[in-house]
């Protein structure tokens, strides 16, 4: 069995246009989602096991924020450049490239690719990861190559929303 754990990153600031979208911090209500959502992401089964981010500074500063959060819990992540994407295929594709040793991936990243890429490869459709939202995948294949069109089961969805 594989799961994927989905975390779209936090609100960032648009309070400077002029800083490049890779570069967008988080804002306040960012940065307080990441407290609220942490326990909550643990609590539904996310271990956090093995982490990989996108290398924008608001998925970077979601992880910080959700680590500092769990303390004295120490997650730690990879940096792949190839999460910086906003296309479920391009996801579908890294997925398919994992290890087949790692039971269980977590990935923080962006939409429209993370909201399309449950749709794609769950049982239920959602209408939005949103930001600091959190989706569980479970698929009952041995290998992410299986990963298709409908194979998976939205385990849990989770929203800061909820936990307000």
């Amino acid at each position: 069995m594989k799961k994927l754990h989905l975390i779209r990153h936090a609100k960032s600031s648009w309070a400077d246009s002029a800083i490049a979208d890779i570069d967008r911090p988080l804002n306040q209500r960012g940065l307080a989602a990441c407290k609220i959502m942490a326990p909550q992401i643990v609590k539904a089964g996310c271990r956090f096991e093995a982490v990989f981010c996108s290398p924008a500074l608001r998925a970077q500063s979601t992880i910080e924020q959700i680590n500092q959060a769990l303390s004295p819990q120490n997650i730690t992540w990879q940096v792949d450049p190839d999460l910086y994407t906003f296309e479920a295929q391009a996801l579908l594709r890294w997925c398919h490239r994992l290890n087949d040793d790692l039971s269980e991936v977590v990935i923080v990243g962006h939409n429209n690719a993370l909201t399309d890429l449950i749709n794609q490869l769950g049982d239920q459709p959602i209408e939005n990861l949103p930001t600091c939202g959190y989706a569980q995948l479970a698929f009952s294949g041995s290998t992410w190559q299986s990963l298709k069109a409908n194979s998976g089961e939205l385990v849990s969805f989770l929203k800061p929303k909820m936990f307000n």
